[in-house]
């Protein structure tokens, strides 16, 4: 799976997401650092990535569009460092990786994973 870290994520946890075997990058690895998250969900559709934040705006932008794709995950745990982020979303995308493939917006907090399939009507 190919992932798309954006600014607010570890930078550290695309270095480990790729020793992992995943193909992941950082926002700040490729020039994005500021980018608007429009920017970062037009990098993702065209890169086939899934746009891994903490923010809640891609949903927002994904739900207004009505749009398939990119698929979004939000980790809505906030101060995680490298290693547990990088272990909690590698867990999300074991759970959730047939959504993700065909389009969602994927929600992670202390206690739950939820997930809504794409386009969201």
């Amino acid at each position: 799976m190919k992932l798309l870290l954006d600014q607010g994520t570890p930078r550290t946890a695309a270095i480990l997401l790729r020793q992992a075997g995943f193909d992941a990058v950082h926002t700040g690895e490729i020039g994005m650092a500021e980018s608007a998250d429009a920017e970062i969900l037009k990098r993702a559709l065209t890169e086939n990535r899934v746009v891994v934040t903490l923010d809640a705006d891609f949903h927002s932008l994904l739900a207004l569009s009505q749009a398939r794709q990119p698929s979004v995950i939000r980790i809505r745990i906030e101060g995680l460092r490298a290693e547990p982020f990088t272990e909690l979303l590698q867990g999300v995308i074991r759970q959730c990786a047939g959504d993700l493939k065909d389009g969602a917006m994927v929600s992670v907090s202390d206690f739950q994973i939820r997930v809504r399939r794409l386009p969201v009507v």
